[in-house]
């Protein structure tokens, strides 16, 4: 690897856990051992937390519960708009409420494993510890889980294990876990514990004295930019997808707070680390701005497959079962199509490239329900999943239970994000990032229903533990306007705000993002290759060149401009993009959904390097026109034996 790409910088390493007891009592003994701050003392001291869905909102209303003075952001009207609400499959939990063997200790190796071997264990087992606990603190707050005749909760399976143990709200997971978190969080705003600022959208951190102690953000309505400070600063602002273009993301959904916090000196971990979902509606021509998912849950009955012969081009319902390949259950027998998505993704993309595709163009395949409803009758199948069969028929025109789904993958999450130690504290003191912001239990790749679970351990249950041990110390001299870190960071977010409006080009923000987009898919998308990371790291310098001169603004700074806030959120696309390309091309392996096609086995799995890269990929940004700074920390495993994923 040139050494122009990148410099090596010290190694980088967790301190937090307690290594000196057994990993099933880690947790408990960080929380006892870690610092606490007395209710009085809570009183005076302030917390921002950036972003409302399932891990900022139930952070905001934990923290305010508690009692701190919480400073609530969202860049939408309504922290219901975040994009947590638009999960539909389900949260997994290790209740074993069907008796089939699951457990926590079951979760945290599936949760490894599924991650392909590149998550700590230590942050994966207390994630399967607490999950048992969110399910009893929905409920508590009536959430509808779907229950079983008898009253009992419902579980089904998600892709990576053979177990049931996800929980759900037919196809609406997402939106009613939310519900309830925003209703713990709209009581803590009447109660005067949380302070609310909807429609502003955070643009810098402010760091003082080596501490995060507040932000700068723009009023989305008025233009107006304010400071806010703080003992503390949380970040719950999701992932990054949306570099892609084209995703199952929400159209808002940026990289813009973790990106600019990164450039304050916050690490950023495994960027490459990109989920693609193997069920989503296929692209449908050039003038899409966004992808719809179709939720995993919908492989626990519906079959997948191709045609056996390639250019069969016959209505699905005319090709014979004997003619049909159902190539998941083919290739995987021990969990068929249940697999995880990387795996899911790659094959369907395999029996494309095959020329077995389905649909215009070839890309696409089927997701069959005859099966299904001949077994179970059409009312079970309408009762389990009627509105996602809804949201297909209104999007495509096609009724999917008369003739097949037709599925293809997309970009849905990204594993990835600023890298966090145990107590979700990033290298900047005082600045934690829970939820998809951050890197820390998922690996190369995230288990189907696990980002719920994990957004709401964050929120309810973690980071209230641990960001006592670091605001014991406080609360920190006062901060305002006049030091010097906030003078900075108040002047270069108004610098580059003028500087978006000034270009006057004549390209506009979305036609940037859009080839960006394209770019990315098809050179660091579902395969990357040496060949295909080069040409990216070719063209993306001159993207971000053509975008500081030709980009056209419309519209003023002090008014309501989404295309100024699109230009910004474009800006900061084009800088990741380029350690996407440069973290991939230097992690020389296949693992998880990072497909290098140079390191694959005969059967066209993923093949990992454990010698050279069972490590964490910890980057540090420095100044335009240097190579950022690579910082590795050693994955150990003591509780999972490393072994060659096999779901076959």
């Amino acid at each position: 690897m040139p050494l122009d790409l990148f410099t090596v910088g010290d190694p980088i390493a967790d301190t937090k856990a307690p290594m000196d007891v057994p990993i099933g009592e880690r947790w408990s003994t960080r929380r006892f051992r870690g610092r606490l701050v007395n209710p009085a003392n809570r009183r005076k001291m302030t917390i921002i937390v950036v972003g409302t869905g399932l891990a900022g909102g139930s952070a905001a209303a934990t923290l305010g519960e508690a009692g701190y003075k919480v400073k609530s952001f969202w860049y939408q009207d309504s922290p219901r708009r975040a994009h947590s609400v638009a999960a539909q499959g389900g949260i997994n939990a290790a209740k074993n409420y069907r008796n089939d063997g699951d457990s926590v200790h079951r979760l945290f190796y599936d949760t490894v494993k599924g991650g392909d071997f590149r998550a700590r264990e230590n942050n994966v087992h207390r994630l399967a510890e607490v999950s048992v606990n969110i399910i009893d603190q929905a409920v508590a707050q009536g959430v509808p889980f779907a229950r079983e005749y008898g009253g009992l909760l419902d579980n089904r399976s998600f892709g990576g294990t053979q177990v049931s143990r996800t929980f759900y709200a037919r196809g609406q997971t997402g939106q009613q876990l939310l519900y309830g978190a925003y209703q713990a969080l709209e009581r803590q705003i009447a109660a005067g514990n949380v302070e609310q600022h909807a429609r502003t959208e955070m643009l810098d951190l402010i760091v003082v004295d080596g501490r995060a102690r507040g932000i700068v953000a723009r009023d989305l309505v008025t233009g107006e930019i304010s400071t806010h400070y703080a003992d503390a600063v949380v970040l719950a602002s999701g992932g990054y997808g949306n570099v892609f273009y084209l995703s199952t993301n929400a159209k808002g959904s940026n990289t813009t707070a973790i990106w600019r916090a990164h450039k304050r000196g916050a690490y950023f971990a495994n960027p490459c680390y990109t989920q693609i979902h193997p069920t989503c509606i296929p692209v449908k021509g050039d003038y899409q701005s966004k992808l719809t998912l179709m939720s995993e849950s919908l492989r626990n009955d519906g079959r997948v497959w191709v045609p056996k012969e390639r250019g069969d081009t016959r209505d699905a319902r005319q090709i014979p079962e004997d003619e049909r390949d159902y190539y998941l259950e083919r290739i995987y027998p021990a969990f068929g199509n249940l697999v995880p998505r990387d795996i899911a993704s790659r094959q369907a993309k395999n029996v494309c490239d095959e020329g077995r595709g389905v649909g215009p163009g070839g890309l696409g395949v089927y997701l069959d329900f005859a099966e299904a409803i001949q077994r179970m009758g059409r009312p079970a199948v309408e009762a389990k999943y009627g509105n996602l069969f809804d949201m297909y028929a209104q999007i495509t025109g096609e009724n999917p239970y008369e003739t097949p789904m037709r599925i293809y993958p997309a970009v849905h999450y990204t594993m990835g994000g600023l890298w966090v130690d145990y107590d979700l504290q990033s290298t900047i003191p005082g600045m934690f990032v829970i939820g998809e912001a951050n890197f820390s239990d998922h690996g190369a790749n995230r288990l189907g229903a696990s980002a719920l679970m994990q957004g709401l351990a964050d929120g309810y249950f973690v980071l209230p533990s641990t960001i006592t041990e670091y605001l014991a110390d406080g609360p920190f001299e006062k901060v305002d306007d006049s030091h010097p870190a906030a003078a900075e960071a108040i002047a270069g977010v108004r610098d580059q705000v003028q500087r978006l409006l000034s270009i006057n080009g004549t390209r506009s923000p979305a036609s940037f993002h859009r080839e960006l987009g394209k770019l990315m898919w098809d050179l660091c998308g579902m395969e990357r290759s040496e060949e295909s990371l080069r040409k990216a790291l070719d063209r993306i310098p001159e993207i971000r060149q053509e975008f500081w001169t030709n980009l056209k603004v419309t519209g003023t700074e002090g008014s309501f401009n989404q295309t100024l806030e699109h230009a910004g959120r474009v800006a900061d696309f084009i800088e990741l993009a380029e350690l996407m390309c440069v973290d991939a091309l230097h992690r020389n392996e296949s693992c998880g959904g990072h497909f290098r096609a140079e390191s694959q086995t005969p059967e066209g799995e993923a093949l990992r390097d454990d010698e050279n890269f069972a490590y964490v990929a910890a980057w540090e940004w420095t100044p335009e026109g240097a190579p950022p700074v690579l910082h590795r920390e050693a994955l150990e495993y003591e509780y999972v034996h490393l072994a060659q994923r096999s779901y076959k």
